[in-house]
């Protein structure tokens, strides 16, 4: 197969990339640039993209001996992944731009780039594994009619599916990821260093990308500007006053600046974040739990189980996890019409916030994806 390999500058997209030419492939390794002024969005570990990214993932294709190029999506990023950001908190909501930029930038604009070039897949070194229903293997099915499963990686410290489940049946079928089986990222490292190359021992980058230096409110402030408003409790008596309601989210504690103590002295956590009246509603802990969940946008990868139909499903038992690395919770859920789902929750789930992703699992197959619409509290 002819794979194109998105060299990110970091391990686990070189050692993906190494793993793919070890299968027989047709190895092609480019990277994204995602802003004019790439040196901006790495600062340490923090962030990505910078020029010392694209040079490492340079010297992580010369030692694979495959052809590498740069492929500049920085206006694509800016207008989807960026732009949504910043829309999404001026509405009060709590946006996931990993799962953006998975959707627009690395499994839309990247793979369909790829496959109008005549590549068959799009191999990179996200943490998952994708399973081939009938005994096929996974690395020859692409594009084939082959039903593919997306499972967590066989390290859950690591695994990545979370971010992945947006993408879709159609794009998990021209996907690669060849890391889903390593046992560790140290064992990931291991291997690079074997092979010789450079980036065995480089820092993982976190945090968002285009906020290197980890300050996400002071990001949003010098874009949206300073909104003075109030902190209220639930009785809509003010507590305390805020720059900008857009830098809060459901569940925050920590940076609410309340004047006054709550009545049980307990501490009190955003409820309610309202962008009409630029308010911030705070109050205890227990109203943040949360009883059942309305998404929209859903995406389905396994319609064995929820049903192919665009009208209302039946319900089925699932476990639902609404961050990357958060704890999936027991639920039941259901595909409703235009596109949304209805998950009523077993376990404890507690502050989830409109505009977050929620993704339904069985097991470790990844069952479907939505945006997190609005809350029923328990």
């Amino acid at each position: 197969m002819r794979v194109l390999a998105a060299l990110s500058g970091g391990v686990d997209s070189a050692v993906a990339a190494a793993r793919a030419v070890d299968a027989g492939h047709d190895v092609v390794g480019v990277h994204m640039a995602l802003s004019r002024s790439r040196d901006q969005f790495r600062t340490g570990s923090r962030g990505c993209c910078s020029i010392e990214d694209a040079g490492d993932a340079r010297r992580a294709a010369d030692v694979l001996g495959i052809p590498y190029y740069v492929w500049d999506l920085s206006e694509r990023f800016e207008e989807t992944v960026v732009a949504d950001f910043l829309a999404e908190y001026a509405a009060g909501r709590t946006p996931n731009p990993c799962v953006r930029c998975n959707e627009h930038i690395k499994f839309e604009a990247l793979l369909d780039k790829a496959v109008a070039l005549g590549f068959d897949a799009v191999c990179t070194g996200h943490y998952a594994r994708i399973a081939v229903r009938d005994g096929a293997d996974p690395a020859h099915s692409a594009g084939t009619a082959d039903v593919r499963e997306l499972h967590r990686a066989a390290d859950p410290a690591k695994d990545q599916s979370y971010v992945l489940a947006v993408m879709g049946p159609e794009r998990l079928a021209r996907s690669m990821f060849p890391l889903g089986d390593a046992p560790s990222k140290a064992h990931v490292r291991e291997e690079a260093a074997a092979r010789g190359l450079s980036v065995s021992a480089k820092p993982d980058s976190y945090d968002i990308c285009f906020v290197a230096d980890g300050d996400t409110q002071g990001f949003l402030r010098e874009r949206l500007g300073a909104r003075p408003g109030d902190v209220v409790d639930t009785e809509g008596r003010v507590v305390g006053a805020h720059d900008g309601a857009y830098a809060y989210t459901v569940g925050q504690r920590k940076g609410l600046q309340i004047g006054r103590p709550a009545p049980d002295g307990r501490p009190r956590y955003v409820l309610e974040v309202q962008p009409v009246t630029n308010r911030v509603v705070v109050g205890p802990a227990g109203a943040l739990a949360v009883a059942a969940v309305r998404g929209t946008g859903a995406v389905w990868l396994a319609p064995d189980v929820v049903g192919d139909d665009d009208g209302d499903g039946d319900w089925f038992g699932c476990a639902a996890q609404v961050r990357a690395h958060g704890d999936p919770v027991a639920a039941r859920a259901r595909r409703t019409s235009g596109g949304g789902v209805r998950i009523e929750v077993d376990g404890d789930l507690r502050g989830v916030a409109p505009g977050q992703s929620v993704v339904l699992y069985d097991g470790t197959r990844v069952l479907g994806q939505a945006t997190v619409e609005g809350t029923e509290r328990a």
